[in-house]
């Protein structure tokens, strides 16, 4: 499946768990990290715990993937989940503003997800 799929079924799985802030960011040309990092926030360490459950979900029925690496799931201010060539970043609100990876990585390409996400 390609990267861009992957990152549209994490951002979709992510919105409906209610996420936050839900956003994607084409990276391919800047990094081998990663194609695209999908951003989130969750507004409680049982929310975080409980998007990232549903990405974990939604990749292995949908693209049969499964995380290579899950980090920081023990403190829930930040979990990332990395499938290679895409990473999930699922943060507290105040672990985002702190990081604010968006800011970091200005130069990627915002990906559109209008098709993908609900209106609030």
């Amino acid at each position: 499946m390609a990267p861009k799929e992957m990152a549209l079924i994490a951002a979709k799985a992510l919105d409906e768990k209610r996420g936050k802030e839900i956003s994607a960011i084409e990276i391919t040309d800047l990094t081998t990290l990663a194609d695209y990092f999908v951003i989130a926030s969750g507004t409680s360490n049982t929310q975080i715990n409980a998007l990232c459950g549903a990405v974990e979900k939604a990749m292995e029925e949908q693209a049969g993937e499964k995380p290579l690496h899950r980090e920081g799931h023990r403190d829930g201010t930040w979990v990332l989940l990395d499938y290679g060539c895409v990473a999930v970043h699922v943060f507290s609100q105040e672990a985002r503003e702190f990081y604010s990876l968006e800011r970091l990585w200005s130069d990627g390409k915002p990906l559109d997800l209008s098709g993908v996400l609900t209106a609030d």
